[in-house]
């Protein structure tokens, strides 16, 4: 429950990190709406695209690992700036991607890339720049977080900003099928890529660290900094990496976002291709399917950031109220089970179906990333969330190159509904199997203190 009369000044610093997820994901999304179009356009198989969709993820899973340590370096504020700079700049030179693969060749032609069609060098270039600036954007958020709410509200913040990337979701197919279809696709990456930089005005503008921050009246910040513990740390010190690793804490969130980030990713790039092997559906046609089933996950994402404080208020400890909150979360998937077998019905039912597990994801990172401010002192929360991105995009990374194998294999065989079948089933189980692995490792709320 909000505090009122204090001043709402962290909802303004809450509202930026909400339209940076939301641009994020508009921007990732790109290529996979437009997937139809250009498959066809190249000639891809389903390999060569989930080449390309695992260059992002293992990019990025990479970049996660620094990026953390990065924005711990820099503050929030240069961090987050230099992040959507080069995310942006990553995502409109896709429309480059044609010019970029022919010079890549050109130079580096004898290592052998040749091999390798020219579009998907340069789309697989592109595609890792994105990652690398995206990588940025999550470690980023929940410092920011971490630095403008005290403890009782971050999930709900974390909720709030986290929806973004379903903002974005629903935004893409609403705009991005159109924009290819009447001004070409490289208009699409170069329009969407430009919004971030609209984005850095306002941030460069409002964003200030808290104990330099002129707009925020008193009474709010001895708000935000109520906790017992110390929310702001005056130190720069670093924190070693591998010291992290020493601490069930950071396994425990690593794990559970090992086996639950690419559940994501697989909705996120696979879901235009699914609607089109499944059901023959492409285009300006898919918008309305797809922006129903990401305008779902916004509501899990807002209301799983709010589902612990039920248990808060009951006095549960933040950490084990979350965890509370996230078994009953990761039961939601299992109804992903029923998304093929429903679906000679209608479309409808797998839409709906599937939008109730991506919502459960939502809910679930919600609470996920906030785990990590419950535990550890801000000077180490971009490092651990760094170290759980890169250990997540692995992940992603395993599912993407899964997936795109299974569905060139049955879709030879004919039963390509096979391969989604499998792929499924894996996102309906793997939230409970987090779950129960990330509840051996930390079984009480125990914060770190020594570092």
């Amino acid at each position: 429950m909000l505090v009122k009369n204090i001043g709402k000044y962290r909802w303004t610093i809450c509202s930026l990190l909400f339209f940076a997820t939301t641009i994020n994901y508009l921007d990732r999304q790109v290529l996979s709406l437009l997937k139809p179009m250009l498959e066809e356009k190249f000639g891809w198989s389903n390999s060569e695209y989930a080449n390309i969709a695992s260059v992002f993820q293992f990019t990025y899973a990479i970049s996660m690992l620094f990026a953390g340590r990065v924005i711990d370096k820099l503050g929030t504020k240069k961090g987050f700036a230099w992040a959507i700079i080069v995310w942006s700049i990553g995502a409109i030179i896709h429309a480059l991607a044609i010019l970029i693969g022919e010079n890549l060749i050109s130079v580096f032609g004898w290592m052998g890339i040749a091999t390798l069609p020219v579009s998907v060098i340069g789309f697989m270039f592109s595609r890792a720049i994105l990652a690398i600036g995206e990588s940025g954007n999550f470690p980023a958020a929940i410092k920011t977080t971490a630095e403008y709410f005290p403890k009782k509200e971050r999930s709900l913040a974390t909720g709030i900003f986290n929806s973004g990337a379903n903002v974005g979701a629903i935004l893409a197919p609403l705009t991005v099928p159109w924009i290819a279809k009447n001004w070409g696709w490289e208009s699409a990456f170069i329009i969407i890529g430009g919004l971030g930089f609209v984005w850095l005005f306002f941030w460069l503008q409002l964003y200030a660290a808290i104990g330099t921050q002129k707009r925020i009246s008193p009474d709010e910040k001895n708000y935000i900094l109520s906790d017992a513990e110390k929310n702001i740390s005056s130190s720069t010190e670093k924190v070693a990496l591998f010291k992290l690793l020493n601490y069930r804490q950071t396994w425990a969130f690593a794990f559970g976002k090992f086996m639950t980030d690419g559940v994501w990713w697989f909705f996120l790039f696979w879901l235009p291709a699914y609607l089109k092997d499944q059901y023959g559906i492409s285009g300006t046609d898919i918008m309305i399917p797809l922006a129903v089933l990401y305008t779902m996950t916004m509501f899990g994402s807002i209301n799983g950031g709010w589902f612990p404080m039920y248990f808060m208020k009951r006095g549960f400890q933040p950490y084990d109220a979350r965890m509370r909150a996230m078994f009953l979360i990761a039961v939601i998937p299992l109804a992903v089970f029923a998304a093929q077998p429903l679906g000679h019905i209608s479309f409808w039912l797998p839409v709906i179906i599937i939008g109730l597990g991506a919502s459960a994801h939502q809910a679930w990172s919600a609470n996920l990333f906030t785990t990590v401010s419950d535990m550890f002192p801000q000077k180490a929360i971009g490092s651990v969330v760094g170290i759980g991105g890169m250990v997540g995009g692995i992940g992603g990374v395993i599912i993407t190159k899964t997936g795109g194998a299974l569905f060139d294999f049955y879709k030879t065989a004919g039963h390509i509904e096979t391969g989604y079948t499998i792929m499924f089933s894996f996102c309906a189980v793997a939230y409970l199997i987090a779950w129960i692995v990330m509840k051996s490792l930390v079984p009480k709320y125990k914060p770190i203190t020594d570092l």
